[in-house]
């Protein structure tokens, strides 16, 4: 059975720092390119961060560059997302996906406030 699970979200100050993480079981999570993404309240899909499976080619969105980290351990099939300096806008449900949106979590609550 294919499983992606996300955890490490909460609640933070604006500022703060949390640090996401997705354990992959049921597939070959080396083979596989990956996505952060991301959907606040009352608002649509948005993709946050991708990082390819063998070359680990990286992308983000224009407004977490510089204070989003994305990384990949294939030995033990994880996927994190550190992120730094959040804003309020950063508050959502954030999801680890595989690239072409065949496995996805059920997400980790980020909430940014005071």
């Amino acid at each position: 059975e294919v499983q992606l699970a996300e955890s490490g979200g909460g609640l933070v100050q604006p500022g703060g720092s949390l640090r996401l993480s997705c354990a992959a079981s049921g597939f070959t999570f080396s083979m596989y390119a990956m996505n952060w993404d991301r959907q606040a309240p009352g608002k649509g899909l948005a993709w946050v961060s991708g990082m390819k499976s063998g070359c680990g080619s990286i992308s983000y969105r224009d407004s977490v560059k510089g204070r989003f980290t994305i990384s990949r351990d294939n030995a033990n099939n994880t996927l994190s997302l550190h992120m730094n300096r959040l804003r309020s806008e950063a508050t959502a449900l954030y999801y680890c996906a595989t690239l072409n949106g065949y496995y996805w979590g059920k997400g980790t609550l980020v909430t940014v406030s005071s």
